[in-house]
């Protein structure tokens, strides 16, 4: 009896979870055919013509210093090598007060 009780939980959970799914996908479709925000938003310039029926305020860290919105990559990475990189952290273990008198390249050469 306890396991047609578990069965019948667990059938109904599931119920619930599909239906969650089907729930979400159908918002998330919806939300996605949705107009974005104008073009003017890219530009900069809040105040063009039907920038004021849609009041989407861009995320603080996309404007400048002066308000505007930014068109340009917010992160540059620069490649290394992996021995530039060896380096550097050798440098930065060598450089730490805990550090032995032995550095780690005499390590490296033993491998």
């Amino acid at each position: 009896m306890l396991h047609l009780l578990y069965v019948i939980a667990f059938t109904t959970l599931a119920f619930l979870a599909v239906g969650n799914l089907i729930r979400n996908l159908m918002t998330l479709g919806m939300e996605s055919q949705r107009s974005q925000a104008p073009r003017s938003w890219a530009m900069g310039d809040p105040q063009a013509p039907g920038a004021s029926r849609l009041r989407m305020v861009p995320h603080p860290e996309l404007l400048d210093t002066a308000g505007n919105v930014i068109n340009e990559p917010l992160l540059v990475m620069r490649s290394m090598s992996v021995e530039d990189a060896r380096e550097q952290l050798d440098a930065l273990y060598e450089s730490s007060p805990g550090a032995s008198s032995s550095g780690s390249s005499d390590r490296r050469d033993d491998r």
